[in-house]
């Protein structure tokens, strides 16, 4: 159970009684008396006695208390003296004063000096309690060398690689080093070494903590986690000393494994960044160093990390030796977008029309978190409209929402810019639908949404990895085809086109200047990009090539742009009447789907009238070729 609300709790009524202790000390302090020797306080009494003016005399330990004529009167009763022998010795008869003797409780002395003390109890409590609070943490002052790693045990519930999908060779390696802890006599047999380190690198939202977090379930071993970020403070030093204190900890409950999420924040290179060689994330990363391969070599603790970037970390951090094994991590494909899908759907109520296959296909190059973060938003769509299951309308209108944003329909736009802007999309559609290199047509609407005014969206058939010329022409193609549509109906061109320039222009200098693209120019590359270490960003671009190079790269630039634009031109004055159709469909029904937009450019009656409900549908937008071969990032369709 936990505790944390008890000790503070506490901690309150502590201070509240101080307050309250403080405040009637001051405000109704306790009677001075004023004490006289035994002898005037006998002889006040044997004065008063005769006339019947004092009662009672009070014996509380050694002290005497009357009240005489004059007022309260206190006397310090000599040792060993018996106070009736002192009445009857001044004449004082018993029947003329009562003697009360009160005796003395054994917690007396005690309470007295506690109350003395308490003052200074209270007050250092207190300072000690704002010491903590200014540490951040429930360790004890002053222990800003701990280690802030938190430690997960096998009975804490957690998940396991039976709640992870779409990366089964990760879950592969990584079930492996957990076989290493569990038996490793099976491969000591053998003469295996156990891995030290397993570097896990992707893109953002791929799974990397989630995979861990997995492996800790399965582990059963005690597993340590923390941020890179957690080990660098203020104070010189304390990255070492956490470092070390991480580590004892991991050696004393070995077999263990140590999660560093993040680690490139003290895993960069060293000797790139500010501070000189005495900078302290330089002096944490040698302690890292160290205690992964040093001399201390036999230790059974496996070290897992998580970066999003691994082109800044340390060589001798990737080493053979200290990290082993590089798990790299990408976008899942159809298959694992399908199976993460059916784990986030878990305990979600769906519709008998919703198909996780189909909506695995229309969200190439989205990661495990934006699909967890699709069905949360298709859930929450459902829960608006008062349904009782979620259907395939707010699953297709979550995508929109997880590309773009959610939609702007009050926005208040004039008729020319709905003409402009729905001539702007047919005609992307158009040049989309006539080149058959590019991706099918899923959607076009005019519909505000996010930052687009209106967007044209493609659905790839499959994933790709890599991207041909002729693909990469006809994206070209496609991007120039909404401006080329303005400059023909209506003979001037707008600022909406901005951004498909902007990808048109900088798909072409990839063409040209990385991808060896270009006729002229042949199979090279020309540049080379410069950055800084420690923020991770471009600052310039080396030129490796001459002036007559340049003029040759611009030159070849503006050649296929040029090209493009005009094959753009061929296909939209050719299917002009048809441009006409779908635009007029599309100012009066504001979206149209796959199956509506292929009907119309057919020459066939649409199969229903889109309704505004229509913009429900999930779109698949244009997404720029990838610069290296790998998995295609996720689409977002270009404003118009």
């Amino acid at each position: 159970m936990d505790t944390r609300w008890l000790r503070n709790s506490f901690v309150y009524l502590v201070i509240m009684v101080a307050v309250l202790a403080i405040f009637f000390t001051l405000v109704n302090p306790s009677p001075r008396e004023d004490k006289i020797p035994i002898t005037e306080l006998m002889t006040v009494v044997q004065r008063d006695a005769g006339n019947g003016r004092v009662d009672t005399i009070v014996v509380d330990g050694n002290t005497l208390i009357a009240d005489t004529s004059d007022g309260k009167k206190t006397a310090i009763k000599p040792e060993r003296s018996d106070i009736m022998e002192m009445l009857q010795a001044r004449g004082i008869k018993d029947e003329q004063v009562n003697v009360e003797v009160r005796q003395p409780g054994r917690l007396g002395p005690w309470l007295g000096l506690i109350g003395s003390f308490l003052p200074v109890i209270i007050f250092g409590a207190l300072l000690l309690f704002m010491m903590r609070q200014a540490q951040g943490s429930n360790n004890q002052a002053l222990s800003f060398g701990k280690s802030r790693a938190r430690l997960f045990m096998r009975d804490k519930p957690t998940i396991t690689f039976a709640d992870v999908a779409g990366v089964e060779e990760a879950k592969q390696e990584l079930a492996e080093v957990v076989e290493f802890l569990k038996y490793p006599e099976k491969f000591s047999a053998l003469g295996a070494r156990i891995p030290r380190g397993v570097l896990l690198v992707g893109p953002p939202g791929t799974g990397k903590t989630y995979l861990s977090r997995a492996c800790a379930g399965e582990a059963g071993v005690p597993f340590f986690s923390i941020s890179g970020s957690e080990f660098v403070e203020m104070f010189v030093g304390v990255g070492a000393s956490r470092v070390r204190d991480l580590f004892e900890q991991a050696k004393r409950n070995a077999p263990a494994i140590v999660f560093v999420d993040e680690i490139d924040a003290v895993g960069r290179q060293r000797g790139a960044g500010l501070g000189g060689s005495h900078d302290e994330r330089e002096q944490t990363l040698n302690q890292i160093l160290v205690e992964m391969d040093g001399f201390d070599t036999n230790t059974n603790v496996i070290v897992l990390a998580a970066t999003n970037r691994p082109d800044v970390l340390d060589p001798a951090l990737l080493r053979p030796g200290r990290f082993d094994r590089r798990v790299v991590i990408d976008n899942p494909d159809v298959r694992g977008r399908q199976a993460i899908l059916e784990i986030h759907a878990r305990g979600k109520p769906l519709a008998p029309d919703v198909g996780l296959d189909r909506l695995a296909k229309q969200t190439p190059g989205f990661s495990g978190a934006d699909l967890n973060n699709l069905l949360n938003e298709a859930a929450i769509l459902a829960a608006r409209r008062d349904k009782q299951s979620i259907m395939m309308s707010e699953l297709e209108e979550a995508i929109d929402r997880v590309i773009l944003g959610p939609e702007r329909k009050s926005r208040v736009i004039s008729d020319r810019e709905r003409q402009l802007k729905a001539y702007h999309e047919v005609g992307h559609a158009l040049v989309a639908k006539m080149l058959p290199e590019e991706d099918t047509v899923y959607k076009l609407t005019i519909v505000a949404r996010g930052i687009a005014g209106g967007y044209t969206a493609l659905l790839p058939e499959e994933d790709r990895m890599l991207t041909s010329r002729v693909q990469a022409e006809a994206r070209l193609a496609f991007s120039l085809g909404g401006r080329t549509a303005e400059e023909i109906v209506f003979g001037e061109v707008t600022t909406g086109a901005t951004d498909d320039l902007e990808r048109a222009t900088e798909l072409a200098r990839r063409m040209v200047t990385q991808w060896g693209m270009s006729s002229k120019l042949g199979p090279r590359t020309f540049g080379k990009k410069e950055e800084l270490v420690f923020l991770g960003r471009d600052i310039s671009e080396t030129r490796n090539y001459s002036e007559a190079t340049a003029l040759l790269i611009d030159q070849e630039i503006s050649d296929l742009i040029d090209v493009a634009h005009e094959r753009a031109r061929e296909i939209i004055v050719e299917h002009r009447d048809r441009l006409d159709d779908i635009a007029a469909k599309l100012l009066e029904v504001e979206t149209l789907d796959a199956e509506a937009f292929h009907a119309m450019f057919d020459g066939e009656a649409p199969v229903s009238d889109q309704a505004d409900e229509s913009v429900d549908e999930a779109p698949e937008a244009e997404a720029e070729p990838e610069e290296q071969p790998k998995q295609q990032p996720r689409p977002i369709p270009a404003p118009s």
